[in-house]
């Protein structure tokens, strides 16, 4: 039998930034192995053997957020709902530090960091095993000719849709209104109902959000955010 070989993706983004401080080089060196899912890295699992969610959150429900910046929205989540096993996929090393660091300080449990592409991730993710999704200031990627390379792609809903429970939540944050434009054409055409009835439904923030850095960042450059609530439909 062929071992299966990893599938070639582009990947357009930030691998790494700045140097790190000395402190963050510490958290990945003593923390990043024993909070990464076991069995997610591609030559750790060349089979491609589905997650084992039970063993990393022993049954409790599971959710995900896909690029999770600098970790506060992750950790606020994690703290808030300790019922909850939460995975964060992020391949910028950089942001993986910082949350690595939040972590350390808010001594939760319940989650579990991939330090990689989210593609590669839910490729091991079993079907239908999650919960809730969190898509929040994704990079914009504002040029027409880029437009391909935003997450809402059906190249990317699709897989996603196959990982989320019928019913599941998955929540977009954004304040780039082209960026609202392809979302709400294309996660529909995965599988998603938009849950809007009235303005404020985009307008507001959910209860239970915590305003991030790139959320800051939008508000003091003037850009108005919007909060797109979808449900997976089954």
């Amino acid at each position: 039998m062929t071992t299966p070989v990893r599938p070639h993706r582009n990947f357009y983004g930030r691998f790494k930034g700045k140097s790190l401080k000395a402190s963050q080089k510490t958290y990945l060196a003593e923390d990043l192995a024993d909070l990464s899912p076991g069995a997610v890295g591609w030559d750790e699992n060349p089979n491609r053997n589905p997650l084992d969610l039970k063993a990393l959150f022993g049954g409790r429900d599971v959710w995900l957020e896909i690029g999770f910046g600098g970790g506060e929205h992750l950790v606020h989540q994690a703290a808030t709902n300790p019922d909850v096993g939460i995975i964060g996929a992020e391949p910028y090393i950089n942001g993986v530090a910082m949350l690595l660091g939040k972590i350390r300080r808010a001594g939760a449990d319940n989650l579990s960091v991939y330090p990689g592409d989210a593609r590669d991730l839910m490729d091991v993710l079993p079907p239908t095993s999650v919960a809730r999704a969190f898509l929040l200031y994704p990079d914009p990627w504002p040029k027409k000719r880029h437009h391909r390379r935003r997450f809402v792609t059906q190249e990317h809903l699709r897989p996603l849709a196959g990982i989320l429970k019928p019913g599941a939540i998955l929540r977009v944050a954004t304040d780039i209104p082209d960026y609202v434009r392809q979302a709400l054409e294309e996660v529909p055409k995965a599988g998603f109902e938009w849950l809007a009835t009235r303005p404020c439904d985009w307008r507001d923030p959910w209860e239970d959000w915590l305003s991030t850095r790139y959320e800051q960042k939008a508000l003091r450059e003037g850009r108005v955010p919007h909060y797109l609530t979808f449900r997976r439909q089954g």
